[in-house]
């Protein structure tokens, strides 16, 4: 317990360096709090894991099953300033004092997420101030997670999500516009982090928006923020999963101008061409979406689209191409298919 308390404290006392170093410099004060949460952002290595998980410490919140091979510097951390918040108050004094610099939100939501939610703490305007950087820091964070296609936020994503969205009592520890905003943005992120299988409860929790009579329910809201973030993304793996995931959407309760909106959005990655110039992967994931979601007219869609893609001859030799292709992998899998049922059949009956 002392080796793993000792090594921790000497992490913040690095922590709270840079930091220093930052708030005093005026040459590079971006590069050193962008230095600090790539630190933080760091995965465990080995000699540090043995430190931190030390399985004789019957005290330690440990992280979950699926985190053992994947442990980053923030989610320890986080933990250690939810048990131990004196250690942390001089660290977040510091940010406080870097407020308007870049990557200080990002700091700030991986290291007090936790403790925001689970520390009590009376001040409103602090709340205020914390709440809006948390949502702001999460944001920018998930965002750098969508950019590289990976999940080391993960661990964040899923305690806004479990412990605290769906847990009002917790939720309503930050303002009104902070509640309201974290919905947003889980909703816009909930499909990337395959968290998805609590789409049910998430819409139970929602809360009240001011034009909740124009938009609509919860599934409006979410929907809507969904097709915004499906039209930022610019990473094709990350696209495809989107639209992979999108089949949950089947069956759901939509405003018409909601359903339009979400239909626009999909049709616009079925053509190439300008503005996102989707690439044939993302446009056939967007056809299979587009059918499985709006079933009624599919055929017509497809011939209008076929019109469309006889206007534009340069299309032609790739499209000729690709599907004389199609064909031929269609007939290869047949007779594959065919020799190895034949074979089947003598083996039985010689057997």
């Amino acid at each position: 317990m002392n080796r793993r308390l000792d090594y921790l404290t000497a992490l913040t006392q690095e922590i709270e360096k840079k930091l220093q170093k930052a708030l005093i410099s005026r040459s590079q004060p971006l590069e050193l709090l962008q230095q600090l949460f790539a630190d933080i952002a760091l995965e465990v290595d080995d000699r540090a894991r043995d430190i931190i998980l030390n399985r004789d410490d019957d005290d330690l919140a440990v992280v979950a099953d699926r985190e053992e091979n994947c442990l980053c510097f923030y989610e320890v951390l986080a933990d250690h300033y939810v048990r131990a918040p004196e250690n942390g108050k001089r660290i977040l004094d510091l940010i406080v004092q870097v407020w308007s610099l870049s990557f200080a939100s990002h700091i700030f939501a991986l290291l007090f997420h936790k403790w925001l939610f689970e520390f009590p703490l009376d001040n409103s305007d602090a709340l205020l101030r914390y709440g809006s950087a948390l949502v702001q820091g999460a944001t920018n964070v998930f965002w750098i997670d969508i950019q590289t296609n990976t999940r080391r936020f993960l661990s964040l994503f899923h305690y806004l999500l479990v412990e605290v969205v769906l847990i009002p009592d917790r939720l309503r520890k930050i303002s009104l516009q902070a509640q309201r905003d974290l919905y947003l943005l889980i909703s816009r992120f909930i499909l990337f982090y395959d968290q998805d299988d609590l789409l049910e409860s998430f819409f139970k929790q929602f809360p009240t928006f001011p034009n909740a009579f124009l938009v609509g329910g919860p599934a409006d809201f979410f929907v809507i923020e969904l097709t915004d973030q499906l039209q930022k993304l610019k990473v094709e793996p990350v696209l495809l999963h989107y639209l992979a995931r999108l089949s949950i959407l089947r069956g759901l309760e939509l405003r018409m101008t909601t359903s339009i909106r979400l239909k626009a959005c999909l049709y616009s990655f079925t053509s190439p061409g300008g503005p996102t110039y989707p690439t044939r992967a993302v446009r056939h994931a967007a056809w299979n979406t587009l059918d499985l979601l709006f079933p009624v007219g599919r055929y017509p869609r497809h011939v209008i689209s076929l019109f469309f893609r006889l206007l534009y001859p340069w299309y032609w030799p790739s499209s000729c191409w690709n599907f004389i292709m199609t064909c031929l992998w269609t007939l290869l899998y047949f007779i594959l298919n065919l020799i190895a049922s034949g074979w089947e059949n003598m083996r039985s009956k010689t057997a």
